[in-house]
Parts: structure tokens; sequence; C-alpha cells
């Protein structure tokens, strides 16, 4: 699955984390991470019977331009995970400032995380929540076992955005950005 060359003598990446047999440390690694900001988003899916599922995620990415494509992961053992398998669509809906409690509510295990929650199905059923900021509404097109967690990657269809102040998370919370108000003028 991996086109690659590899160094002899190298460890598959695909299986080094797997086997434990990594000499970096997990915690500590995923600390390094966290000084990388990211936005925070809700991916959605429908299952067969048209119940809707979501959780917060911030491995969201852009694969390409043409065609438009997008990626995003999900640790293996998701009680979700067969769900986004199993869908023919995904929604990536990017979170504002302002949806931190939203965010919060889908990070947990939970049967009833879209009381309350306005949305609409979109492709496929995937819930495409009101008030986010952007949303991909996505065909899944394949997805990827990497270590311990599915590559899905995702066919963009559909797309919306807007203006509005983003949702960003790193080093174990959430926070904003804040765009330098000194920006350059033309004389």
């Amino acid at each position: 699955m991996n086109d690659l060359p590899q160094q002899p003598g190298a460890p598959d990446p695909a299986n080094e984390f797997a086997s434990d047999s990594s000499s970096i440390d997990p915690r500590d690694f995923r600390n390094a991470l966290g000084t990388y900001a990211t936005g925070v988003t809700i991916i959605t899916a429908a299952a067969p019977d048209g119940k809707p599922y979501g959780l917060t995620c911030n491995s969201f990415a852009s694969v390409s331009l043409n065609p438009p494509l997008v990626l995003w992961s999900l640790v293996v053992y998701s009680s979700s995970l067969t769900i986004f398998q199993n869908a023919s669509h995904f929604t990536v809906n990017v979170l504002g400032a302002s949806q931190q409690a939203l965010a919060t509510k889908f990070a947990k295990s939970s049967d009833d995380k879209f009381t309350g929650v306005d949305w609409t199905p979109g492709l496929g059923g995937a819930p495409v929540l009101a008030e986010s900021v952007a949303n991909f509404q996505c065909r899944s097109v394949n997805r990827y076992y990497g270590g311990d967690h599915v590559i899905f990657l995702g066919a963009v269809e559909a797309y919306t955005y807007g203006a509005k102040e983003l949702l960003l998370f790193a080093r174990g919370t959430f926070g904003r950005f804040l765009a330098d108000d000194k920006r350059k003028t033309s004389p």
C-alpha cells in the first residue's frame, strides 16, 4: 500500500507502532504533535437506517485541488468505525470559535450527540451542521490503514464556506486565531 522505496533494514512504518517496537514514547510524541495548531471539525455520516453519526476530529487535511480530495483519520478502536467504513459519503464540518461546546459534545461517546443540534441531511444522508464555518460533502473514495488509525480519502462533491472566526486546537486545548491587525496597505 506504500509506493515509497524501502531502506534496507528499516522497519515498516505501518507496523512500527502497532508492534510496540518504536523507540519513540507515544505520550511525548503526542505532546510534540500538539505544538502544531489544527482546525476543529466534526465528521458526520449516516448509517444504513439513516441514523446520523458524528465525531470531533482535528486530523482533517486537503490532498488535491484537481481532483478535489480531502482526508481525515479515525482510530481503529472507535465505536463509529464501521459506520464510516460503510458510508457512501461523509461530511467534514469545520467549526467556528463559538462552537467549542459542540466540539466537546461530539468528542464524547454518546447515543444522543445530535439532540438539540441543528442539521440537514447532505449527500448520502451525511449531516451538514448549521452554523459551521465550512462544510465539505464527500463521496468516500478509499481508506488506508496506518498504525492505529484508518485514513479516509474523500472526493469533494459539494462545499460551502463563510468568514466566521475559526476554532483551533493546540497543546490539548481550544483556542482562536488572532489575525495581525497591522496589515500592510499599498501606498
